[in-house]
């Protein structure tokens, strides 16, 4: 799975977790029922954001849910799923959306992709899937054109891009494709009121989903010389910061003015969770169940999830002071007790120098799995799937990314969070 949307579980409420998972769920069947098993992989968390916003401007009918048979990602459990339109939408845009995925993994010769016959062979998949798309696309009135237009034009930005090249300049096919995306969603429901507002909600949505991707992916790429927006233009992780809280007050200003059905698990995705995708992106809060590598005491205010300084608050001189919340790692420098010589090992006054356990290599650098090549990728993914870890697994590595990802299904012990969103909310 992939998607900057992820929520934590233990934050939904028991009838939202079941929503969530019915589009989920009836997104990886809308793109096994109109484009074969081998599609499902093109299943994503950011996705089903197209099937919810479809459903939250229609009213509800029986014919909106059916029960799916068991499934090795639900414990083999059998499941309401979302089915319609919605869904079709979504998967035709995953397919599409996928297929540039898998071009770029190409041009970038990730991996097994590097070898010409594997090559060519990610080339048939993608074209299929392009054409595949593009067949559903039409069916549902909606022209995945300009989603193929949009990838084509992000290469050519890219090669030009340098230092000093704003950084929306390199995000706007991004916006653009994911405006239309969410724009069609109020043809699908009859709505044309509210073709303005999501397209505009859309292209916000499709700045920070890039924008996150660059900050999530910036320390791998440079340690591999990958191409990354941030490093290639010189923009800093606090503009960068900037840039995506004004995209999410612009989304919730944008949700605002349309007019929905019941948007209670959309308010939730795109309100609350998109928060907290931003803020786990920029190291700045996460989830104990999220597990980055070390201690959930050790992701505090103070900060980042690998155990780095956090450089948008707390630290040394945090609150609290050193030892304290945001300050200084319990038996580090000022910290009480903890290892011995005050520090940990690899810490001052520690063996090895520069951070806490597994938080790093030599000289402290925090070092991350170098991410695996499209095919390897798939083939990680199938054994996840078979495995259920995927679904019950309190964590697991990301099949392609290698990052820390938690089982969609997976119990927690913790009470869910408090709404705390900065706007006025109707129904928090």
């Amino acid at each position: 799975m992939f998607g900057i949307v992820r929520p934590c579980t233990h934050r939904l409420t028991e009838g939202l977790k079941t929503e969530w998972m019915a589009h989920l769920c009836g997104l990886c069947l809308a793109l096994r029922a109109d484009h074969g098993q081998f599609a499902r992989v093109a299943t994503n968390y950011d996705g089903l954001i197209v099937s919810v916003l479809t459903e939250a401007q229609t009213e509800r009918t029986a014919a909106a849910r059916r029960t799916a048979g068991p499934c090795p990602l639900r414990a083999m459990r059998t499941a309401p799923v979302a089915r319609g339109e919605g869904a079709r939408l979504a998967a035709a845009v995953s397919l599409v959306l996928a297929s540039a995925k898998v071009r770029d993994h190409v041009a970038d010769r990730d991996g097994l992709l590097a070898r010409r016959p594997m090559a060519a062979a990610a080339r048939r998949v993608a074209l299929g899937w392009d054409r595949a798309g593009a067949r559903a696309g039409r069916e549902l009135g909606f022209d995945t054109a300009v989603l193929v237009d949009a990838v084509d034009r992000q290469t050519g930005i890219e090669a030009l891009a340098g230092p000093g090249t704003p950084l929306l300049h390199i995000t706007e096919p991004t916006e653009t494709a994911t405006a239309a995306a969410f724009a069609h969603t109020a043809v699908l429901a009859g709505r044309p009121q509210n073709t303005a507002p999501l397209a505009e909600a859309g292209r916000l949505f499709g700045r920070l989903a890039h924008l996150l991707d660059a900050v999530e992916d910036r320390e791998a790429d440079a340690a591999s010389g990958a191409w990354n927006p941030l490093t290639a233009t010189g923009t800093s992780l606090a503009e960068a910061r900037r840039l995506a809280d004004d995209a999410l007050h612009g989304i919730r200003l944008a949700l605002r003015d349309a007019e929905f059905v019941d948007d209670t698990l959309l308010h939730v995705l795109l309100a609350h969770e998109l928060r907290q995708s931003v803020d786990r992106a920029f190291g700045t809060a996460t989830c104990s169940h999220q597990g980055y590598g070390g201690p959930a005491s050790h992701q505090g205010a103070g900060y980042g999830p690998y155990g780095t300084p956090n450089p948008y608050g707390g630290g040394p001189s945090g609150p609290g002071g050193p030892g304290g919340p945001g300050g200084a790692y319990p038996g580090g420098p000022g910290g009480p007790g903890g290892y011995p010589g005050g520090a940990y090992p690899g810490g001052p006054g520690g063996p090895g120098g520069g951070m806490p356990p597994g938080f790093g290599g030599p000289g402290g650098e925090p070092s991350r799995p170098k991410p695996r090549g499209f095919w390897a990728g798939c083939a990680a993914f199938t054994w996840l799937f078979c495995t259920c870890r995927i679904c019950c697994a309190k964590e697991y590595e990301g099949p392609w990314s290698r990052k820390k990802r938690e089982g969609c299904c997976r119990d927690c012990d913790c009470n869910p969070g408090s709404c705390d969103c900065c706007c006025p909310c109707d129904g928090c």
